[in-house]
């Protein structure tokens, strides 16, 4: 009995004249960790699309078990026993888990009558299984914390018996305590003879969690190898084509005087007179342990979420009302969490998403009507170049096909495109690989070159270390903690204050 329970080989597929796959050949062996790791681009998620089913191939062959797979459909994929657990999790947040659970297959009575008490009988076991008791099965998805949504994806692939999980980006969002438990999950189910794919951007877990290493880069499988015998130098070199010894980009830049402030914020039940300030040409960082409210600062600050009193300031100029449109007016910037629900239109081209911040300029004369194509195709060109977004067609792409470090330079233009002079950045870097990160980080060096004011939250205490200048520390809705660069920083003196130490 082979040993093998999947096997890729020279499989290619193009969009159009654009050849996105080349000759990838690849192996998973049963109750095996096989990490897919590669820059933003590479092709992971063309080459998962096409093993769901969702993508033909252009030619090669796929073997599941020895035999020959060509799904048609992710339906066949299904049926095989392949399943995906989606970075951006694949749930009907307005359901219940058992809704979510049997979305196609509700088991009936002999009157033909839905049994629901066998569901929620199932979904209470199946639960179970992934450690997730605590869930009821009448939970509304919306109600459920990311990780615990999770825990429902990952039951719902072992509901459907699958012999193959695939993991995308499964980290992004959960706490460590919250990966632990994922991984404990896989563990359990490489006991039971399942294989795994694990993409992930975090080569530490990588590195930790996997059996085999596979690297893919511009659409080619540059190696496979056992995890014992792979190095993260030598990884990242496969994976950007060059070494990457530094990995955060600095600049010289000149730092002004204070330009943007916030005094004595105030939020019901949250904050209680938080106050910053921001130099021009400064990246200030926030740190904070999850619920330590850092999202939630800017989102008040931005006008997302109300303030009950406080001010927000820009060069001695007070923005009231703090409303989305009046702080975007007086040359704010907001880059969300949550590219794919807040800060993109998927569905729209790369084109109709850059010049969203910026439509007044792009009317046709002094009409309120009309846009003016031209001029929009030429900002998109100009911003796509600059900030080096893969697309083979920028007017005709849309937004939801590209890769997340490309999408993500897709926030960043539409907001660079407007010329705002204060950034706000939440978790910048969110799910995007060691490559693309270096190219965000040298966009945000840019901003604060050409003298904006840029606040940046992040849980990655080595990157807030490496691109900010100035590092304030959260802890339950309160800063308590202020290093600079210019002292050194501490990763221990920032985790000191990150669980409550005092300035």
């Amino acid at each position: 009995m082979s040993e093998i329970a999947l096997e890729l080989k020279h499989i290619t597929k193009s969009f159009g004249d654009v050849q996105v796959l080349k000759d990838i050949t690849l192996t998973l062996k049963k109750g095996h960790t096989l990490g897919l790791v590669g820059e933003n681009g590479a092709g992971k998620s063309t080459m998962m699309n096409v093993l769901g089913g969702i993508y033909q191939k252009n030619s090669g062959e796929i073997f599941l078990d020895g035999k020959e797979y060509t799904p048609a459909s992710p339906k066949d994929a299904g049926a095989s026993g392949i399943a995906f657990v989606q970075q951006e999790l694949n749930l009907f947040t307005n359901l219940s888990v058992t809704e979510n659970l049997f979305i196609t297959d509700m088991p009936k009575n002999k009157l033909g009558i839905v049994n629901r008490r066998e569901m929620r009988r199932t979904v209470e076991e199946k639960l179970k299984e992934v450690g997730a008791e605590e869930i009821s099965p009448e939970t509304i998805i919306a109600s459920l914390p990311m990780g615990q949504r999770q825990l429902v994806e990952i039951t719902k692939s072992i509901m459907a018996e699958a012999k193959i999980i695939i993991f995308d980006e499964p980290t992004t969002s959960l706490s460590n305590t919250e990966k632990e438990k994922l991984f404990g999950i896989i563990n359990k189910m490489k006991e039971q003879g399942k294989s795994i794919i694990f993409i992930s951007h975090i080569l530490e877990d990588v590195f930790t969690h996997t059996d085999e290493i596979a690297v893919l880069r511009d659409g080619e499988i540059i190696s496979q190898r056992k995890t014992s015998e792979a190095d993260a130098a030598t990884i990242i070199k496969e994976m950007v084509g060059r070494e990457l010894t530094n990995i955060y980009p600095t600049c010289e830049k000149t730092i002004g005087e204070v330009v943007f402030e916030t005094k004595d914020i105030c939020q019901e039940g949250r904050f209680d007179k938080v106050s910053l300030s921001v130099r021009e040409g400064e990246i200030v960082g926030i740190f904070g342990l999850m619920g330590a409210g850092r999202t939630e600062y800017l989102r008040c600050i931005f006008g997302l979420d109300p303030m009950s009193s406080g001010e927000v300031i820009y060069r001695g100029k007070r923005i009231q009302p703090v409303e989305p449109e009046n702080c975007i007016e007086n040359g704010m910037a907001l880059i969300t969490e949550n590219r794919r629900e807040e800060g993109l239109l998927l569905p729209k081209t790369l084109r109709e998403n850059i010049v969203l911040s910026s439509l007044k300029s792009h009317r046709k004369g002094n009409g309120r009507f009309f846009m003016n194509a031209g001029k929009e195709r030429e900002s998109t060109a100009k911003m796509t170049e600059e900030l080096r977004i893969k697309t083979f067609d920028p007017n005709e792409q849309t937004a939801g096909t590209l890769s997340g470090g490309n999408q993500q330079k897709v926030v960043f233009a539409k907001w660079v495109l407007s010329d705002p002079r204060v950034f706000l950045l939440d978790e910048p870097t969110k799910g995007v690989d060691v490559g693309a990160k270096y190219e965000i980080y040298t966009i945000i060096q840019d901003l604060a070159k050409q003298k904006s004011a840029v606040i940046m939250v992040s849980s990655e205490v080595e990157e807030l270390m490496g691109v900010c200048d100035r590092i304030l520390v959260m802890n339950n809705n309160r800063f308590t903690g202020e290093l600079t660069k210019d002292e050194d920083y501490s990763a221990e003196e920032i985790m000191k204050y990150a669980v409550g130490g005092a300035v």
